[in-house]
């Protein structure tokens, strides 16, 4: 799929660095790299930051241009940053279970990244799908968790929008699916996302016409279009349980989902928690994600809800300006000094509740 920069006759233009901040492979895993950016002074902040993106897009949004990078903001604030590339996998992946990708895969990489910054904790932030793992790993392995942040990922999924209504829909076999295939190909995944808004592609190209005279914007554009059409499958024993255990039953939202056996309850959070959410994402409904600090027994928890839509919130201009500020700040207001609130009794999912926002930050501290 050679996308829209193709049928607008713009490969012929020189594409955009994308993922170009100088990182070292730290540690290895089957297809799993795990990157330290580099930096050239030491870091300022005792404890390191560890970016999870979601297994279906590629690490590099989060580093997408020289000038768009938050990797690269990041390390110029002064954070040792480390970010997990899940890598693509093969067709010997197709048995890779839930469990052995959120606890194992990601456990190790905590603990590397932790120890190669010779800390004992990090920051979490997971994007998306990543953000589901950190939540989950977060609410069964605290130990090297210094505090966790979500970038539009949801927690509970009985609504969950067009995705979680297809999902549920009984002509969606996903084991016929994973049994044909094997790992679930990126294809049909990036499908499933253009169906949820079928004009967009149009509506780009207007815009794009737009702006052609604006070389930066141009260069935007199609680093992000670079981006979006460089997906990758999912191993199939993963998809199967992700699908079924969240999306179908919804289990983490009621308390019963399990990792390695062992529950994962979002009441059992309680390092300092920060989800964001966006108001125009019609991929993860911003409800679905703000759920997270509703749940968490932390009492150091705050809600950032902002304008935009599920990536453009994540890498415009405007996310330099205001998201990527307040998620540094989320950080350096708590390097160094975790303080965990005591374990609360009762049912899942029965946290109290935060205000209604009539802000744009809530803080539960």
């Amino acid at each position: 799929m050679k996308g829209l920069p193709h049928v607008l006759g713009l490969w012929k233009r020189k594409p955009p660095p994308v993922g170009t901040t100088p990182a070292d492979v730290v540690h290895t895993e089957n297809k799993l790299r795990l990157l330290r950016y580099r930096r050239s002074t030491p870091a300022t902040f005792e404890t390191p930051v560890l970016l999870v993106p979601s297994l279906i897009n590629r690490h590099y949004v989060l580093d997408l241009l020289p000038q768009k990078s938050f990797a690269a903001w990041l390390v110029q604030r002064g954070f040792d940053v480390y970010c997990i590339d899940w890598g693509t996998p093969g067709d010997e992946d197709k048995f890779l279970t839930f469990d052995e990708i959120c606890d194992g895969y990601l456990g190790r990489a905590i603990r590397s990244a932790a120890r190669s910054a010779g800390a004992q904790k990090v920051h979490l932030l997971g994007y998306c799908m990543g953000g589901i793992l950190t939540t989950i790993h977060a609410a069964v392995r605290p130990s090297h968790v210094a505090s966790l942040t979500t970038l539009a990922a949801p927690v509970r999924f009985d609504g969950a929008g067009l995705l979680g209504s297809w999902t549920r829909s009984p002509t969606f076999d996903v084991r016929s699916l994973v049994n044909a295939y094997g790992n679930v190909p990126w294809t049909l995944l990036q499908s499933s996302f253009h169906m949820l808004r079928p004009t967009l592609t149009l509506s780009k190209m207007v815009h794009l016409l737009d702006r052609a005279w604006d070389d930066e914007s141009l260069d935007g554009f199609l680093a992000i279009e670079a981006w979006g059409n460089d997906n990758v499958s999912i191993p199939g024993a993963f998809y199967q349980r992700y699908i079924e255990d969240l999306y179908q039953r919804d289990l983490l939202a009621r308390g019963e989902f399990t990792l390695s056996g062992r529950p994962a309850r979002l009441d059992a959070i309680r390092c300092p928690t920060l989800a964001v959410t966006f108001e125009h994402d019609t991929i993860v409904p911003w409800k679905d994600a703000k759920e997270l600090v509703d749940r968490v027994s932390s009492t150091d928890k705050e809600w950032l809800h902002l304008q935009g839509g599920h990536v453009g919130a994540v890498v415009s201009k405007s996310a330099s300006q205001k998201l990527w500020p307040k998620l540094a700040a989320f950080w350096e207001e708590r390097d160094g000094a975790v303080k965990e609130a005591p374990a609360k009794k009762g049912r899942a999912g029965k946290a109290p509740r935060t205000p209604a926002p009539n802000t744009t930050l809530q803080s539960g501290r």
